[in-house]
Protein backbone atom coordinates (compact mmCIF):
# COMPACT_ATOMS: atom_id res chain seq x y z
CA UNK A 1 0.00 0.00 0.00
CA UNK A 2 1.37 3.54 -0.83
CA UNK A 3 2.14 5.68 2.29
CA UNK A 4 0.69 9.29 1.97
CA UNK A 5 2.75 11.89 3.58
CA UNK A 6 -0.46 13.84 5.51
CA UNK A 7 1.61 16.58 6.28
CA UNK A 8 2.65 17.71 3.06
CA UNK A 9 -0.73 16.86 1.81
CA UNK A 10 -2.38 19.24 4.39
CA UNK A 11 -0.07 21.80 3.62
CA UNK A 12 -0.88 22.01 -0.21
CA UNK A 13 -4.35 22.47 0.16
CA UNK A 14 -5.41 26.00 -0.16
CA UNK A 15 -7.25 27.98 2.40
CA UNK A 16 -11.02 28.20 1.15
CA UNK A 17 -10.49 24.97 -1.11
CA UNK A 18 -13.63 24.24 -2.85
CA UNK A 19 -15.29 20.23 -2.96
CA UNK A 20 -13.57 19.32 -6.27
CA UNK A 21 -10.33 20.48 -4.98
CA UNK A 22 -11.06 18.74 -1.70
CA UNK A 23 -11.43 15.63 -3.69
CA UNK A 24 -8.39 15.56 -5.63
CA UNK A 25 -5.87 16.91 -3.02
CA UNK A 26 -7.53 14.83 -0.12
CA UNK A 27 -10.27 12.64 -0.57
CA UNK A 28 -8.44 10.38 -3.49
CA UNK A 29 -5.24 10.03 -1.09
CA UNK A 30 -7.50 8.80 2.08
CA UNK A 31 -9.25 6.31 -0.42
CA UNK A 32 -5.85 5.23 -1.23
CA UNK A 33 -5.34 4.94 2.76
CA UNK A 34 -7.83 3.30 3.76
CA UNK A 35 -6.99 0.09 1.62
CA UNK A 36 -9.28 0.55 -1.62
CA UNK A 37 -7.26 0.36 -5.42
CA UNK A 38 -8.59 2.39 -8.54
CA UNK A 39 -10.67 -0.71 -9.34
CA UNK A 40 -13.39 -0.01 -5.89
CA UNK A 41 -14.16 3.35 -6.06
CA UNK A 42 -16.42 5.28 -8.60
CA UNK A 43 -17.78 9.07 -7.69
CA UNK A 44 -21.42 10.36 -7.97
CA UNK A 45 -23.60 6.62 -6.79
CA UNK A 46 -26.60 6.69 -7.19
CA UNK A 47 -28.25 5.87 -3.74
CA UNK A 48 -31.81 6.16 -4.81
CA UNK A 49 -32.08 9.09 -2.32
CA UNK A 50 -29.63 11.31 -4.05
CA UNK A 51 -26.17 11.12 -5.36
CA UNK A 52 -22.97 10.13 -2.74
CA UNK A 53 -20.01 11.62 -3.57
CA UNK A 54 -18.00 8.37 -3.62
CA UNK A 55 -19.02 4.76 -3.31
CA UNK A 56 -16.33 2.33 -2.31
CA UNK A 57 -16.14 -1.87 -2.23
CA UNK A 58 -13.53 -4.02 -2.20
CA UNK A 59 -13.72 -6.42 -5.50
CA UNK A 60 -15.55 -10.07 -5.36
CA UNK A 61 -13.56 -12.63 -7.87
CA UNK A 62 -15.96 -12.19 -10.72
CA UNK A 63 -17.67 -8.42 -9.68
CA UNK A 64 -15.76 -5.56 -10.30
CA UNK A 65 -17.33 -2.62 -8.17
CA UNK A 66 -16.42 0.06 -11.04
CA UNK A 67 -18.52 -1.98 -13.14
CA UNK A 68 -21.02 -3.65 -11.61
CA UNK A 69 -21.87 -0.28 -9.46
CA UNK A 70 -23.65 -3.15 -7.01
CA UNK A 71 -23.20 -3.11 -3.15
CA UNK A 72 -21.57 0.09 -1.58
CA UNK A 73 -19.69 -0.63 1.53
CA UNK A 74 -18.67 2.66 2.26
CA UNK A 75 -19.96 5.92 1.24
CA UNK A 76 -18.49 9.21 1.60
CA UNK A 77 -19.49 12.81 1.53
CA UNK A 78 -17.20 15.72 0.63
CA UNK A 79 -17.85 19.25 1.04
CA UNK A 80 -15.71 22.19 -0.38
CA UNK A 81 -13.24 24.47 3.02
CA UNK A 82 -16.08 27.65 1.68
CA UNK A 83 -17.94 28.54 -1.58
CA UNK A 84 -17.68 32.16 -3.06
CA UNK A 85 -19.90 34.68 -2.68
CA UNK A 86 -20.53 38.28 -3.98
CA UNK A 87 -17.47 39.55 -5.54
CA UNK A 88 -14.42 37.72 -4.25
CA UNK A 89 -16.16 37.00 -0.48
CA UNK A 90 -15.88 33.22 0.81
CA UNK A 91 -18.73 31.95 2.92
CA UNK A 92 -16.87 28.72 5.26
CA UNK A 93 -18.15 25.29 4.98
CA UNK A 94 -17.72 24.38 8.98
CA UNK A 95 -18.24 20.98 9.70
CA UNK A 96 -17.38 21.07 13.59
CA UNK A 97 -20.15 19.47 15.49
CA UNK A 98 -23.30 21.44 16.08
CA UNK A 99 -23.14 23.97 12.87
CA UNK A 100 -26.31 24.21 10.79
CA UNK A 101 -23.95 22.68 7.74
CA UNK A 102 -22.77 19.98 10.03
CA UNK A 103 -26.36 18.92 10.38
CA UNK A 104 -27.55 18.71 7.43
CA UNK A 105 -24.11 17.28 5.77
CA UNK A 106 -24.61 14.18 8.60
CA UNK A 107 -28.18 14.07 7.49
CA UNK A 108 -27.62 13.75 4.34
CA UNK A 109 -25.03 10.85 4.46
CA UNK A 110 -27.32 9.05 6.80
CA UNK A 111 -30.16 9.07 4.03
CA UNK A 112 -27.36 8.05 1.48
CA UNK A 113 -26.90 5.26 3.79
CA UNK A 114 -30.15 4.15 4.21
CA UNK A 115 -31.51 4.40 0.92
CA UNK A 116 -32.97 1.50 -1.25
CA UNK A 117 -29.20 1.01 -3.30
CA UNK A 118 -27.37 0.96 -0.24
CA UNK A 119 -28.92 -1.83 2.21
CA UNK A 120 -25.32 -2.98 1.97
CA UNK A 121 -23.30 -0.06 3.52
CA UNK A 122 -22.15 -0.11 6.36
CA UNK A 123 -19.49 2.96 7.03
CA UNK A 124 -20.25 6.71 5.75
CA UNK A 125 -17.18 9.62 5.92
CA UNK A 126 -17.72 13.18 6.10
CA UNK A 127 -15.31 15.07 5.57
CA UNK A 128 -13.95 18.90 4.18
CA UNK A 129 -10.01 18.41 4.99
CA UNK A 130 -10.26 20.41 7.86
CA UNK A 131 -12.94 18.18 9.83
CA UNK A 132 -13.92 13.94 9.57
CA UNK A 133 -16.76 11.91 10.76
CA UNK A 134 -16.97 8.05 10.63
CA UNK A 135 -20.76 6.71 10.93
CA UNK A 136 -21.95 3.26 10.99
CA UNK A 137 -25.00 1.64 9.61
CA UNK A 138 -26.62 -1.48 11.47
CA UNK A 139 -29.88 -2.31 10.10
CA UNK A 140 -32.03 0.85 9.96
CA UNK A 141 -30.01 2.91 12.51
CA UNK A 142 -26.84 5.25 11.71
CA UNK A 143 -25.01 6.11 14.26
CA UNK A 144 -21.46 7.80 14.64
CA UNK A 145 -18.33 5.60 15.05
CA UNK A 146 -15.96 8.04 15.81
CA UNK A 147 -16.47 11.97 16.99
CA UNK A 148 -16.45 15.02 14.59
CA UNK A 149 -12.60 15.66 14.55
CA UNK A 150 -10.21 18.69 13.79
CA UNK A 151 -7.62 17.53 11.18
CA UNK A 152 -4.31 18.37 12.37
CA UNK A 153 -0.93 17.36 11.59
CA UNK A 154 -0.20 15.80 14.35
CA UNK A 155 -3.24 13.43 14.74
CA UNK A 156 -4.11 12.87 10.85
CA UNK A 157 -2.20 9.63 10.82
CA UNK A 158 -3.74 8.54 14.05
CA UNK A 159 -7.64 9.65 12.61
CA UNK A 160 -7.13 7.89 9.67
CA UNK A 161 -5.84 4.90 10.85
CA UNK A 162 -8.54 4.75 13.51
CA UNK A 163 -11.34 4.70 10.27
CA UNK A 164 -9.38 2.08 8.66
CA UNK A 165 -9.38 -0.26 11.55
CA UNK A 166 -13.59 0.27 11.68
CA UNK A 167 -14.38 -0.36 8.47
CA UNK A 168 -12.02 -3.25 8.50
CA UNK A 169 -13.38 -4.91 11.76
CA UNK A 170 -16.87 -4.08 11.73
CA UNK A 171 -18.76 -5.09 15.11
CA UNK A 172 -21.45 -7.00 14.33
CA UNK A 173 -23.94 -6.13 17.43
CA UNK A 174 -25.97 -3.26 18.00
CA UNK A 175 -26.22 -2.72 21.63
CA UNK A 176 -29.77 -1.14 23.36
CA UNK A 177 -30.63 0.08 25.87
CA UNK A 178 -34.24 0.33 27.00
CA UNK A 179 -34.73 2.93 29.36
CA UNK A 180 -37.48 5.64 30.45
CA UNK A 181 -36.43 7.49 33.58
CA UNK A 182 -39.60 6.71 34.74
CA UNK A 183 -40.43 3.00 35.72
CA UNK A 184 -43.87 1.08 34.60
CA UNK A 185 -43.32 1.69 31.16
CA UNK A 186 -43.15 -1.79 30.03
CA UNK A 187 -39.05 -1.68 29.56
CA UNK A 188 -39.14 -5.56 30.72
CA UNK A 189 -41.55 -6.58 28.36
CA UNK A 190 -40.64 -4.63 25.30
CA UNK A 191 -37.18 -6.41 26.20
CA UNK A 192 -38.54 -10.06 26.15
CA UNK A 193 -40.40 -9.58 23.36
CA UNK A 194 -38.21 -7.70 20.85
CA UNK A 195 -35.67 -10.35 21.43
CA UNK A 196 -38.50 -12.87 20.51
CA UNK A 197 -39.44 -11.34 16.94
CA UNK A 198 -35.60 -10.77 16.16
CA UNK A 199 -34.77 -14.41 16.78
CA UNK A 200 -37.81 -15.60 14.57
CA UNK A 201 -36.26 -12.98 12.23
CA UNK A 202 -32.73 -14.96 12.69
CA UNK A 203 -30.99 -12.79 14.40
CA UNK A 204 -28.86 -13.44 17.22
CA UNK A 205 -29.71 -12.33 20.18
CA UNK A 206 -28.06 -11.69 23.67
CA UNK A 207 -30.54 -9.74 26.72
CA UNK A 208 -29.13 -8.72 29.46
CA UNK A 209 -31.32 -7.74 32.80
CA UNK A 210 -29.55 -5.41 34.74
CA UNK A 211 -31.82 -4.29 36.88
CA UNK A 212 -30.88 -4.87 39.75
CA UNK A 213 -33.44 -4.54 42.44
CA UNK A 214 -36.71 -5.73 40.15
CA UNK A 215 -35.52 -8.62 38.25
CA UNK A 216 -38.57 -8.57 36.19
CA UNK A 217 -36.47 -9.96 33.29
CA UNK A 218 -34.92 -13.18 35.02
CA UNK A 219 -38.01 -13.97 36.57
CA UNK A 220 -40.58 -13.60 33.74
CA UNK A 221 -38.33 -15.96 32.14
CA UNK A 222 -37.88 -18.53 34.74
CA UNK A 223 -34.41 -18.08 34.73
CA UNK A 224 -31.50 -18.61 37.80
CA UNK A 225 -28.39 -16.98 38.49
CA UNK A 226 -25.69 -19.95 37.17
CA UNK A 227 -22.45 -20.84 38.59
CA UNK A 228 -21.02 -17.33 37.66
CA UNK A 229 -23.33 -14.27 38.25
CA UNK A 230 -23.22 -11.44 36.32
CA UNK A 231 -22.17 -9.33 39.80
CA UNK A 232 -19.21 -11.23 40.33
CA UNK A 233 -17.99 -10.15 36.99
CA UNK A 234 -18.52 -7.02 37.65
CA UNK A 235 -16.47 -6.61 40.31
CA UNK A 236 -13.36 -9.65 39.60
CA UNK A 237 -11.46 -10.03 35.88
CA UNK A 238 -11.45 -13.87 37.38
CA UNK A 239 -14.93 -14.64 36.16
CA UNK A 240 -15.92 -14.86 32.53
CA UNK A 241 -18.80 -13.40 31.39
CA UNK A 242 -19.49 -15.84 29.09
CA UNK A 243 -19.82 -18.08 31.46
CA UNK A 244 -23.18 -16.10 32.65
CA UNK A 245 -25.06 -16.51 29.90
CA UNK A 246 -27.89 -19.16 29.79
CA UNK A 247 -30.04 -19.46 26.98
CA UNK A 248 -33.66 -18.89 27.06
CA UNK A 249 -36.12 -22.05 25.84
CA UNK A 250 -39.28 -22.74 25.29
CA UNK A 251 -40.73 -26.63 24.72
CA UNK A 252 -43.09 -27.07 21.65
CA UNK A 253 -44.23 -30.65 20.40
CA UNK A 254 -41.56 -32.08 23.33
CA UNK A 255 -38.79 -30.42 21.83
CA UNK A 256 -36.79 -27.80 23.49
CA UNK A 257 -36.40 -24.54 21.09
CA UNK A 258 -33.80 -21.89 22.01
CA UNK A 259 -34.72 -18.75 21.51
CA UNK A 260 -32.02 -16.21 22.66
CA UNK A 261 -29.30 -16.23 25.06
CA UNK A 262 -29.52 -13.96 28.43
CA UNK A 263 -27.51 -12.69 31.03
CA UNK A 264 -29.97 -13.01 34.17
CA UNK A 265 -29.40 -10.44 36.85
CA UNK A 266 -28.32 -12.10 40.26
CA UNK A 267 -29.65 -11.84 44.15
CA UNK A 268 -25.86 -10.70 44.62
CA UNK A 269 -26.66 -7.09 41.91
CA UNK A 270 -28.92 -5.85 44.77
CA UNK A 271 -26.42 -6.25 47.84
CA UNK A 272 -23.55 -4.43 45.84
CA UNK A 273 -26.54 -1.86 44.88
CA UNK A 274 -26.92 -1.43 48.83
CA UNK A 275 -23.33 -0.64 48.69
CA UNK A 276 -22.47 1.32 46.25
CA UNK A 277 -25.16 3.70 47.39
CA UNK A 278 -23.60 4.01 50.54
CA UNK A 279 -20.62 4.53 49.06
CA UNK A 280 -18.86 1.12 50.01
CA UNK A 281 -16.53 -1.70 48.72
CA UNK A 282 -18.18 -1.57 45.29
CA UNK A 283 -17.44 2.02 44.61
CA UNK A 284 -13.48 1.40 45.15
CA UNK A 285 -13.96 -2.15 42.98
CA UNK A 286 -16.06 -1.18 39.93
CA UNK A 287 -17.31 2.73 40.45
CA UNK A 288 -16.98 3.59 36.90
CA UNK A 289 -20.06 3.14 34.48
CA UNK A 290 -17.27 1.25 31.94
CA UNK A 291 -17.44 -1.60 33.62
CA UNK A 292 -20.73 -3.20 31.80
CA UNK A 293 -19.84 -1.86 28.27
CA UNK A 294 -16.19 -3.39 28.82
CA UNK A 295 -17.81 -6.67 29.39
CA UNK A 296 -20.21 -6.74 26.77
CA UNK A 297 -17.59 -5.70 24.28
CA UNK A 298 -16.35 -9.42 24.30
CA UNK A 299 -20.10 -10.30 22.39
CA UNK A 300 -19.57 -7.16 19.65
CA UNK A 301 -18.76 -9.67 17.43
CA UNK A 302 -20.73 -13.07 17.92
CA UNK A 303 -24.32 -10.90 18.20
CA UNK A 304 -26.58 -9.33 15.97
CA UNK A 305 -28.12 -7.20 18.78
CA UNK A 306 -27.63 -6.94 22.70
CA UNK A 307 -30.48 -6.18 24.49
CA UNK A 308 -30.41 -4.32 28.10
CA UNK A 309 -33.16 -4.25 30.41
CA UNK A 310 -32.46 -0.73 32.25
CA UNK A 311 -33.69 0.06 35.50
CA UNK A 312 -35.46 3.61 35.82
CA UNK A 313 -34.03 6.68 37.64
CA UNK A 314 -29.93 7.70 37.46
CA UNK A 315 -28.07 5.11 39.48
CA UNK A 316 -25.07 3.09 39.12
CA UNK A 317 -26.55 0.78 36.94
CA UNK A 318 -28.69 2.81 34.56
CA UNK A 319 -25.52 4.97 33.81
CA UNK A 320 -23.87 2.06 33.11
CA UNK A 321 -26.83 0.51 30.58
CA UNK A 322 -26.57 3.65 28.76
CA UNK A 323 -22.24 3.64 28.50
CA UNK A 324 -22.33 0.00 27.44
CA UNK A 325 -25.46 0.96 24.78
CA UNK A 326 -25.24 2.30 20.91
CA UNK A 327 -28.79 3.13 21.00
CA UNK A 328 -31.47 4.19 23.53
CA UNK A 329 -34.81 2.58 23.25
CA UNK A 330 -37.31 5.01 25.31
CA UNK A 331 -41.18 3.03 25.89
CA UNK A 332 -43.23 6.25 27.32
CA UNK A 333 -47.60 5.71 27.64
CA UNK A 334 -49.53 8.54 26.25
CA UNK A 335 -51.28 8.82 29.50
CA UNK A 336 -48.01 8.93 31.79
CA UNK A 337 -47.20 12.03 31.52
CA UNK A 338 -44.27 11.42 33.60
CA UNK A 339 -42.75 8.96 31.08
CA UNK A 340 -43.23 11.52 28.59
CA UNK A 341 -41.19 14.40 30.08
CA UNK A 342 -38.53 12.64 31.45
CA UNK A 343 -37.93 12.02 27.85
CA UNK A 344 -36.64 15.59 27.91
CA UNK A 345 -34.17 14.86 31.21
CA UNK A 346 -32.88 11.56 29.14
CA UNK A 347 -32.22 13.40 25.80
CA UNK A 348 -30.73 17.10 26.80
CA UNK A 349 -29.24 15.59 30.57
CA UNK A 350 -28.43 12.26 30.73
CA UNK A 351 -27.38 11.46 27.40
CA UNK A 352 -25.02 14.37 26.73
CA UNK A 353 -23.89 13.17 29.84
CA UNK A 354 -22.83 9.51 29.54
CA UNK A 355 -21.03 10.88 25.48
CA UNK A 356 -19.05 13.13 27.13
CA UNK A 357 -17.86 10.71 29.22
CA UNK A 358 -17.73 8.06 26.41
CA UNK A 359 -16.02 10.36 24.28
CA UNK A 360 -13.41 10.92 26.62
CA UNK A 361 -12.42 7.32 27.53
CA UNK A 362 -12.93 5.53 24.47
CA UNK A 363 -13.75 8.45 21.38
CA UNK A 364 -17.11 7.06 21.46
CA UNK A 365 -19.57 9.81 20.93
CA UNK A 366 -22.66 7.31 22.28
CA UNK A 367 -25.06 6.59 22.94
CA UNK A 368 -27.66 8.25 20.58
CA UNK A 369 -31.17 8.60 21.59
CA UNK A 370 -34.28 7.05 19.27
CA UNK A 371 -37.58 8.41 18.74
CA UNK A 372 -40.43 7.58 21.94
CA UNK A 373 -42.79 4.79 21.40
CA UNK A 374 -45.88 4.65 23.21
CA UNK A 375 -45.89 1.28 24.84
CA UNK A 376 -49.17 -0.65 25.91
CA UNK A 377 -51.76 1.48 23.99
CA UNK A 378 -55.38 2.18 24.38
CA UNK A 379 -56.44 5.31 24.42
CA UNK A 380 -59.40 7.75 23.15
CA UNK A 381 -59.75 10.91 21.10
CA UNK A 382 -59.35 12.78 24.34
CA UNK A 383 -56.85 10.97 25.72
CA UNK A 384 -54.54 11.77 22.77
CA UNK A 385 -55.48 14.96 22.30
CA UNK A 386 -54.28 15.70 25.79
CA UNK A 387 -51.06 13.63 25.11
CA UNK A 388 -50.06 16.10 22.10
CA UNK A 389 -51.06 19.16 23.82
CA UNK A 390 -48.94 17.48 26.77
CA UNK A 391 -45.86 17.01 24.15
CA UNK A 392 -46.35 20.38 22.42
CA UNK A 393 -45.46 22.00 25.78
CA UNK A 394 -42.97 19.88 26.00
CA UNK A 395 -40.77 20.58 23.16
CA UNK A 396 -41.40 24.73 22.84
CA UNK A 397 -39.03 27.13 23.39
CA UNK A 398 -38.99 30.73 23.07
CA UNK A 399 -36.92 32.05 20.16
CA UNK A 400 -36.81 36.11 20.40
CA UNK A 401 -40.76 36.58 20.32
CA UNK A 402 -41.63 33.51 18.69
CA UNK A 403 -42.33 30.57 20.47
CA UNK A 404 -41.07 27.03 18.06
CA UNK A 405 -40.74 23.61 18.36
CA UNK A 406 -37.18 22.69 19.48
CA UNK A 407 -34.86 21.60 17.12
CA UNK A 408 -32.90 18.99 19.81
CA UNK A 409 -36.15 17.59 20.47
CA UNK A 410 -38.51 17.90 17.69
CA UNK A 411 -37.20 14.34 16.17
CA UNK A 412 -37.64 12.53 18.94
CA UNK A 413 -41.41 12.96 19.45
CA UNK A 414 -42.25 13.71 16.35
CA UNK A 415 -39.54 11.59 13.74
CA UNK A 416 -42.47 12.46 10.81
CA UNK A 417 -42.76 16.00 11.35
CA UNK A 418 -40.80 17.88 8.50
CA UNK A 419 -40.93 21.47 7.42
CA UNK A 420 -44.48 22.26 6.25
CA UNK A 421 -45.11 18.78 6.74
CA UNK A 422 -46.53 18.67 10.35
CA UNK A 423 -46.82 15.24 10.80
CA UNK A 424 -47.24 14.04 14.87
CA UNK A 425 -47.31 10.39 14.26
CA UNK A 426 -45.84 8.48 17.54
CA UNK A 427 -45.16 4.58 16.80
CA UNK A 428 -47.49 2.50 19.14
CA UNK A 429 -47.68 -0.88 20.55
CA UNK A 430 -51.42 -1.64 20.90
CA UNK A 431 -52.68 -3.13 24.67
CA UNK A 432 -53.36 -6.24 24.57
CA UNK A 433 -54.21 -8.70 27.44
CA UNK A 434 -52.06 -11.59 26.12
CA UNK A 435 -48.90 -9.51 26.22
CA UNK A 436 -50.12 -8.43 29.77
CA UNK A 437 -50.68 -12.82 30.66
CA UNK A 438 -47.57 -14.06 28.95
CA UNK A 439 -45.63 -13.31 32.10
CA UNK A 440 -47.27 -15.78 34.46
CA UNK A 441 -47.02 -18.74 31.20
CA UNK A 442 -43.35 -17.52 31.47
CA UNK A 443 -43.52 -17.46 27.41
CA UNK A 444 -43.07 -14.39 25.61
CA UNK A 445 -46.46 -13.20 24.50
CA UNK A 446 -44.59 -12.56 20.84
CA UNK A 447 -43.54 -16.85 20.71
CA UNK A 448 -47.63 -17.86 21.66
CA UNK A 449 -49.63 -15.08 19.74
CA UNK A 450 -50.02 -13.93 16.22
CA UNK A 451 -51.35 -10.84 16.96
CA UNK A 452 -48.59 -9.73 19.83
CA UNK A 453 -45.68 -11.45 16.80
CA UNK A 454 -47.40 -8.97 14.93
CA UNK A 455 -46.63 -5.57 17.44
CA UNK A 456 -43.23 -6.16 17.87
CA UNK A 457 -42.34 -7.44 14.33
CA UNK A 458 -43.66 -3.73 13.59
CA UNK A 459 -41.77 -2.11 16.62
CA UNK A 460 -38.34 -4.17 15.31
CA UNK A 461 -38.87 -2.88 11.81
CA UNK A 462 -39.31 0.77 12.49
CA UNK A 463 -36.53 1.00 14.75
CA UNK A 464 -34.08 -1.81 13.84
CA UNK A 465 -34.48 -4.02 10.50
CA UNK A 466 -34.01 -2.54 7.26
CA UNK A 467 -35.90 -4.34 4.31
Amino acid sequence: MVEIDWVSVLDAIPQNADEPMIERMFVFKLITSLGFTGQEWLQQFNTGKGDADFALRKNYSDDNFLHSRLNPYLLIEVKGQATTGQGNSWNKINLSEGTPQYKSTSQQIKRYLLAPKCKSAQWGIITNSIHIQLFRRHGNVVIPATPCELIKKDNIYEIIARIKNLIDNPPKALTISLYNDKGGVGKTTTTINLASVLFKERKKVLVVDFDAQQRDLTDSLKLNEGEVTLSECLISDEFKIRDAIQTFTIENKSKQIKLFDVIPSDQKLTELTNTFESGGRLHEVIGRSARLRDLLQTFIYEYDYILIDSPPGWTFFSQSCLFAADVVLMPTKHDNFSSLKNVVKVIKELIPETQKARIKKYSEPLPIPLPIFFNEHDHTSASIDRTHLEIKKLITIQSGKNLIHDPDLLPYYYPMYKDGVTNTEIFSISAYKVVASAAFSRVPASVQNKTAYDYYLALAKEYFLHE
